[in-house]
């Protein structure tokens, strides 16, 4: 059934392709969200973005004129990180120089016991994809930040994520990649828990413009809402997609505000 804003405790927000494409907000994002917030509701930022450390992103949103906190930002490459920390992995990381520095007190001497992929184009060649491979052959584990197949560029056309390429890297290694971004349930979870939310996911929305990335796996077997965007990397047909139906389609992320909430 369709949420109401009665229904309606919290939000959680994919960024990316719903709230900006590039340096640019989605049309009237920037009040929608101010909205959202006035009507009481928890608003949480779940990103699978790589190229850019938390700062970074954070810094970046603030830039476009969009009101957050920190804290309210959870992104797929802290989850990484945490789970780098606490199995003790000295890992091979393919991402950019930028999210790297998120990693700079990682051990990061070979030899490597995980290989990590991100979305990093700079990284994701053939020299580097071999040296992953010889890891893994190794014994390394094969972390994936996410499995995103692609995403959209300044000028909405659609390019490559990081999924192929760590397809790629189990089909050459018959090795099994962990997920530790979205659509993994324990990354919702962690939003889930900060909103207080964690025993109440029906009445928590997911929004996000990839039926899969965003609003498939854990957010289908949690229960959440599920918003589908058609901004950033959506295209026609998407909806279609989705193993279960979806709880809405909008034309943008101000668009569901406005029909559904305010």
């Amino acid at each position: 059934m369709a949420a109401t804003r009665k229904a309606l405790k919290g939000v959680m927000l994919d960024i990316s392709g719903t709230l900006h494409v590039n340096y640019s907000p989605t049309p009237n994002a920037v009040a929608a969200l101010a909205k959202l917030r006035s009507a009481g509701i928890k608003v949480r930022f779940v990103t699978n973005s790589t190229k850019l450390t938390d700062e970074s992103l954070f810094a970046k949103l603030v830039a476009m004129g969009f009101e957050l906190d920190r804290s309210e930002v959870f992104s797929s490459l802290s989850a990484a990180k945490q789970l780098i920390v606490d199995r003790k992995y000295r890992p091979l990381l393919l991402l950019e120089d930028d999210a790297l520095a998120q990693f700079a007190d990682i051990d990061q001497c070979p030899p490597h016991n995980a290989v990590v992929v991100g979305l990093a184009p700079s990284k994701l060649d053939y020299a580097h994809m071999n040296q992953a491979f010889q890891a893994l052959l190794g014994g390394a584990d094969l972390v994936g930040i996410h499995s995103a197949r692609y995403f959209a560029s300044a000028e909405n056309q659609l390019s490559l994520g990081p999924g192929p390429f760590v397809t790629a890297l189990e089909m050459a290694t018959d090795k099994q990649a962990e997920l530790v971004g979205k659509p993994a349930s324990a990354f919702y979870q962690l939003a889930l828990a900060d909103m207080g939310l964690i025993g109440e996911p029906e009445s928590v929305a997911m929004v996000g413009d990839d039926v899969l990335a965003d609003l498939g796996g854990g957010a289908e077997d949690l229960g959440l809402q599920r918003f589908l965007v058609r901004t950033g990397k959506y295209r026609p047909g998407d909806e279609s997609k989705a193993s279960t139906p979806l709880d809405g389609t909008f034309d943008s992320f101000a668009d569901m505000v406005h029909k559904f909430y305010l």
